[in-house]
């Protein structure tokens, strides 16, 4: 089973070294991050366009897609989900020879109550299956890159971090008599981006 060979007509699937996969797209993140570190710009933008040109990256971006991913379930706008071996491996073959020529579709909008008030409802957008796989390899080549610029006390939709980390983090910073911060601040722009919302953003 080739799987950086010329485009297949048909990907088996199941026979993917995913352990190989995901050794290549690890190692390649890791050189990424890396340049990143030493603001080598142009290696940090030659490695990104390996990135998005690496079977591996689609193998694995598809993978997370339609196997790991929770709501793999759910279609977009086109309607298509990817729950079988096959379709899986037909996916990744489209994905990989779109690479370059992918327009993203429309995003089906569906809304669902609020946890805090389940009379209100938030909107929330579902992207095609072919979008979800080309955000992924696209986040695999920008994560890295990224992860060097943030702030160390940044805890939200970061890799690797939560929000026990963050609770760790304010436990650090306010125990112990001698602490000069004994307060936190939690504030929150209640509705700022909805539609009936009095702000303005220019």
């Amino acid at each position: 089973m080739t799987v950086n060979g010329p485009e297949d007509a048909l990907l088996a699937w199941d026979a993917v070294d995913w352990r190989t996969c995901e050794e290549e797209v690890r190692r390649l993140r890791q050189r990424i991050f890396k340049a990143a570190q030493e603001q080598d710009w142009p290696k940090v933008r030659n490695l990104q366009k390996l990135m998005l040109r690496s079977r591996s990256n689609t193998l694995m971006s598809v993978r997370q897609v339609t196997q790991r991913n929770a709501g793999r379930k759910t279609a977009g706008i086109d309607g298509e989900v990817a729950l079988t071996s096959k379709a899986r491996g037909e996916v990744a073959v489209r994905v990989h020879r779109s690479v370059s020529s992918w327009t993203p579709l429309a995003v089906r909008r569906v809304l669902i109550p609020k946890a805090s008030n389940p009379a209100k409802s938030r909107p929330l957008g579902i992207p095609a299956i072919m979008d979800r796989c080309h955000q992924a390899r696209v986040r695999n080549a920008l994560e890295p890159e990224w992860e060097t610029r943030f702030e160390p006390r940044s805890y939200g939709f970061r890799p690797g971090r939560g929000c026990h980390d963050a609770i760790e983090a304010i436990y650090a910073v306010c125990k112990g008599p001698g602490s000069k911060r004994v307060w936190i601040l939690d504030a929150d722009v209640a509705a700022a981006l909805e539609p009936s919302s009095h702000c303005s953003f220019r």
